[in-house]
């Protein structure tokens, strides 16, 4: 920052929890098919205006809003409290498809550009469970929607399924997600396929077949396989890929003649990067066009806000065919490429610059871009092909940023105690004079990273008097796949490492108190929260957030067996030794720093148990310990669930960190600490 931009700082109040719900996010955005127009939703907060203060009673919203792009001019196109968002041109642009939960479950609406009143598609018991994609003629609307009835809670029933649960989902025993199609006419919509678990529709060029991804198909241990299937208008299935590998996502492309996907495959280890892959409908085996790249595409940033994009993303075909857009993650940014589909290999980002900024769709001349950094949420912009020129579409929080103090960024540049170079970001107070108290915040993933992507989290710290540090330890992606997998099989060695080189630098270079740290993650950074209090004394509180802390019980109880599997290095009686010795509560009895756990009560990645060992363990041996328990709250639940249960990590992480690092509690705390241990 410019010394003048310093003093213009200082004068600014910073960031206090309350902002979160004064932000704004981009979830999904599409070019129209001429090029000239966006449709894009927003999320933002709506609170009863009777009683404001009362998050219960506030909703998050999301509207469509409609954008030209030659004058950047905005305007809503939907209106209200409900959600209408996975918005979709008409190959025409006359029309607009999109889902909204006006009526209950989510739907399918139709609405025209100019405005007017939506025209409901779909009444399903269950509701659209995916965007909508439209015929290439206009007709017809493909989409996912569930087609059995849920189960009665209250009735027992039999699990025979190798996967029966999954986070968000709950149980999958009654649950099948088929591929369904509709008139635009309106109508019965026609289900096309017979009880699969089923993503991302797609139409051929010629109208006749829909590409999906289908899941859940494989043991127990390979459920995180997909495969590709496409199927007529009439039924019949056929097998594009099976047994393969992951797959993220998949298109036709545009000669119709083969599939374009990302993905990894089987056989590589996990945290291995993605690829973009050709094959043939004709058969044949899948071709890299990503092969020399040693960045891994999709990239894997971790925000705490709302999702930027439709998940899974889409992937961006060009118009002309030859052509495949896709985000690439490099160190702590992440970039759109340009790929070539055919022909000599061609891979080369189309900007740059320190931020995280992803394709959302492609015309002839332009390709519109997501872009955030660490000081600013989601914004749009549009790149013009064939210059290279971009050209910012939204400001959508200016003047909430405006007005308040940022914190100033200092990169990290530093080696591992084996000489491996590392990298991490300090985000210092507004106003604060060194050295700062300062929480380390750790991602989770494992194989994801930190880097130039907003968190609010990190706003509120710093507003609050404490740097934040980040660093991209062992196990994270974004700089090649032998440092990301780097820790399959020792787990808390070589990452742990890197996270105390990375506090030990900070203090070194005059940044860090060393008598005021604190510590937090969610998932794989619960998991190294809870190690780092069972390995040194030096932190003075820790809030692990749905952690892993027992991998032998981790392995029964959570949704994902196969990640334990493959991350330890094989099954639990085979190493048991290798899950024992990786575990935090192996070491739960040597934690002296006080610790607040907090706990989605609906997570079925990490299950509550995983906390509750922990906390039983910590309680056993006198240290301070505390949990927090979320109701309703699944595994990302704080991130992108209710705005209650987003409130209550906010002022429970904040709070134990004034606590117990800076010791200036709050009222809440003063009453909790009164409590006997």
């Amino acid at each position: 920052m410019t010394d003048l931009n310093t003093l213009h700082q200082a004068t600014l109040p910073s960031f206090v929890p309350d902002d979160l719900f004064d932000l704004q996010f981009i979830q999904g955005a599409q070019l129209s098919p001429d090029g000239q127009q966006v449709i894009y939703a927003l999320s933002s907060v709506q609170r009863d205006q009777d009683c404001p203060a009362d998050l219960h009673q506030a909703c998050q919203r999301v509207n469509l809003w409609l954008l030209s792009v030659a004058t950047h001019e905005a305007r809503p196109l939907t209106h209200g409290s409900h959600r209408n968002w996975a918005a979709r041109w008409a190959p025409d642009g006359r029309c607009i498809a999109f889902l909204s939960d006006r009526t209950g479950k989510p739907q399918l609406h139709l609405i025209a550009p100019d405005g007017g009143e939506a025209r409901a598609l779909t009444r399903l018991p269950e509701g659209v469970s995916s965007p909508p994609a439209w015929s290439p003629d206009g007709q017809q609307l493909a989409f996912i929607a569930r087609s059995t009835t849920p189960q009665d809670p209250e009735k027992p029933y039999r699990v025979t399924q190798n996967t029966y649960r999954f986070d968000e989902l709950g149980n999958l025993q009654d649950q099948c997600h088929d591929v369904h199609v509709i008139s635009t006419e309106g109508g019965e919509a026609r289900k096309l396929t017979e009880h699969r678990l089923c993503s991302s529709p797609g139409w051929s060029a010629d109208g006749q077949q829909i590409l999906f991804v289908s899941r859940f198909e494989h043991d127990i241990l390979s459920a995180d396989q997909a495969d590709l299937r496409s199927v007529s208008l009439s039924g019949e299935e056929r097998a594009v890929l099976d047994g393969w590998g992951s797959v993220q996502t998949a298109a036709f492309t545009r000669d119709g003649h083969s599939v374009a996907f990302v993905g990894t495959p089987k056989g590589r280890l996990i945290g291995s990067k993605s690829d973009l892959w050709i094959i043939p409908l004709a058969g044949g085996h899948p071709e890299c066009r990503t092969g020399s790249l040693h960045l891994g595409l999709h990239g894997n940033l971790q925000p705490d806000m709302p999702a930027m994009l439709d998940n899974p993303p889409e992937l961006q075909l060009h118009p002309d065919g030859h052509l495949a857009y896709w985000g690439v993650q490099d160190g702590g940014s992440i970039h759109p490429y340009e790929i070539a589909l055919s022909g000599p290999e061609h891979c080369t980002p189309v900007v740059a610059g320190e931020r995280a900024c992803w394709p959302l769709s492609v015309s002839d001349e332009f390709l519109l871009l997501c872009t955030s950094t660490l000081h600013c949420p989601t914004d749009l912009s549009i790149l013009q092909l064939d210059n290279a020129r971009e050209t910012p579409l939204t400001h959508l929080n200016h003047d909430l940023l405006g007005a308040r103090a940022q914190p100033e960024v200092v990169h990290l540049g530093f080696p591992a105690v084996d000489g491996t170079p590392l990298e991490g970001w300090l985000l210092t107070p507004p106003g604060g004079s060194a050295p700062h108290p300062t929480v380390l915040y750790i991602h989770g993933g494992p194989h994801s990273a930190f880097g130039h992507i907003f968190s609010f989290d990190f706003q509120m710290l710093t507003g609050a008097g404490y740097a934040v540090l980040i660093i991209n330890q062992r196990g994270s992606t974004g700089y090649g796949d032998a440092f990301s997998t780097r820790i399959i099989g020792d787990w808390g060695n070589l990452d742990y490492q890197d996270l105390m080189s990375g506090v030990d630098f900070a203090i070194a270079q005059g940044h860090t108190d060393a008598q005021q740290l604190g510590c937090c993650g969610l998932s794989g950074g619960g998991n190294l929260s809870c190690w780092i209090v069972g390995q040194t004394t030096r932190f003075k509180a820790a809030v692990p957030e749905n952690p892993v802390t027992n991998w032998t019980s981790f392995f029964g109880v959570s949704d994902i067996p196969w990640f334990a599997v493959r991350q330890m290095g094989g099954l639990p009686h085979e190493i048991p030794e290798v899950y024992h010795k990786s575990s935090p509560l192996t070491y739960a009895h040597r934690c002296t720093t006080p610790t607040l756990l907090i706990q989605g009560e609906e997570d079925r990645r990490c299950p509550p148990e995983q906390s509750e060992q922990f906390y039983t363990a910590l309680k056993a041996v006198g240290c301070p310990v505390e949990m927090v328990r979320l109701p309703k709250s699944a595994h990302a639940g704080s991130l992108k669930g209710p705005l209650w249960v987003r409130q209550a990590q906010n002022e429970a992480l904040l709070g134990w960190m004034q606590r117990f690092v800076t010791r200036t509690p709050r009222d809440d705390d003063r009453r909790s600490a009164s409590a006997p241990n």
